[in-house]
């Protein structure tokens, strides 16, 4: 395992801490009074939080207990610069009060030192006022965040979940690219969330000379015939769906029933479960051309991901033996625990939240476990923009060749 932190490491060459990463570890931090809460000699407290209740519990559960398990590991090796990572762990409810109620707590009465957390775009968005005006930093757990991540803040960082624009711009990109789309079916949310992700599709279909038509749905919509005509009228050559996992169901089963043969293209944000999205659309037969985005390096079983499955069934094997567990999401946990350790390391002995914040507007380095670098840059906090796609059938994952990373960039 040691092995595996030290490559893990890697992104610190990019950093320019080569040296400096092989010795930090062992040195213990200088004795005396910190500037910022949440620091002692022998101890930096963070505040973990993600949806731990309620419906949207899959997406925060298993992202939350892979950064846990990344901490744990850290402390076990003795921790960054002596000190062992403390985790206050609050339950945000995918809900923008409540995320917004946890942060102050962890702020204002538990004093950490820095955040790590947040599922949902909207819930993360809702605490960008009270974080930057408290100057904490703030990384992501597994939320997209477009919201608070453009335009760019000193305090606020994106990860591991590919951020809605990122994501926009890479489907089209594999549509286009790989499946030779020219005109390109594009369903997605009428609300902010969907705008973010239409932005880059529609850069990215004009760089690619494709065409778009687009229809925008209700993330509660509980008839999809009628965007569906309209899609069909149009006769593209590939369908996109940017939605969430049950508006999907909905249009990948209309779609069988309309006899439409397109390759469907399903965005991450919809593929939480794949063996339950089979079951809701009721036949294997409406999966037959059929791709899904996702984030990581690997199929979720593949060789590169082997590590990852590893630690978390050592960990958490209870948690492991529960069916559909690890969560496809389980992974992003970890490229964010990871940025959080290593702006640490790189922040010397004696950090400041100021100091970690600095560094990590211009922290890069490689995960071994998401498809791109985490990078962030002057105008840049999203930190993972790259996609791999697999062709699912209803039964198992193929990878298909090739990495697709967003070509857009944020113009202030």
């Amino acid at each position: 395992m040691k092995t595996m932190f030290r490559a893990a490491l890697t992104g610190l060459v990019l950093a320019g801490a080569a040296g400096f990463a092989a010795q930090a570890f062992p040195i213990k931090a200088g004795q005396g009074s910190y500037s910022d809460p949440g620091i002692t000699d022998d101890t930096i407290k963070i505040g973990l939080f993600a949806p731990l209740s309620g419906a949207a519990l899959a997406y925060g559960e298993d992202p939350l207990n892979a950064a846990r398990m990344w901490y744990d590991m850290i402390n076990g090796m003795g921790g960054i610069w002596g000190r062992k990572v403390e985790l206050v762990i609050e339950d945000d409810r995918c809900n923008a009060n409540d995320l917004v109620a946890a942060v102050k707590k962890l702020v204002e009465q538990d004093k950490v030192f820095m955040l790590n957390g947040g599922s949902c775009s909207a819930a993360a968005v809702a605490a960008q006022e009270y974080v930057t005006r408290a100057k904490i930093p703030y990384m992501m757990l597994n939320a997209s965040g477009d919201g608070a991540l453009y335009p760019p803040t000193d305090y606020i960082f994106g990860a591991a979940s590919i951020s809605q624009r990122a994501a926009g711009g890479t489907t089209v990109d594999f549509a286009s690219r790989h499946l030779k789309g020219k005109k390109i079916g594009y369903i997605n949310h009428d609300d902010a969330y969907g705008a973010w992700n239409l932005e880059t599709a529609q850069f990215t279909a004009k760089e690619s000379g494709a065409t778009l038509s687009v229809e925008s749905i209700n993330p509660n919509i509980t008839d999809v015939t009628a965007p569906m005509l309209k899609i069909r009228a149009a006769n593209p050559d590939v369908l996109i769906l940017t939605t969430y996992a049950r508006p999907a169901t909905l249009i990948v089963k209309k779609a069988h029933e309309l006899g439409m043969k397109m390759p469907i293209v399903l965005a991450v944000t919809g593929t939480a479960n794949l063996k339950q999205l089979v079951e809701n659309v009721g036949t294997k037969d409406a999966f037959k051309n059929f791709y899904v985005q996702d984030v990581i390096n690997d199929t979720p079983t593949g060789p590169k991901q082997k590590w990852v499955i590893d630690m978390y069934k050592k960990r958490y094997p209870e948690m492991a033996a529960k069916p559909d567990h690890p969560t496809p999401y389980m992974p992003y946990g970890i490229p964010s625990a990871q940025t959080v350790t290593n702006a640490l390391l790189l922040a010397g002995p004696n950090p400041t939240r100021e100091g970690v914040a600095r560094i990590m507007r211009s922290l890069t380095f490689e995960s071994g476990v998401m498809a791109g670098l985490i990078s962030y840059g002057e105008t840049d906090r999203a930190g993972q923009e790259s996609s791999i796609f697999l062709k699912f059938d209803g039964d198992k994952q193929d990878l298909q060749p090739g990495t697709y990373v967003s070509r857009w960039v944020y113009k202030p």
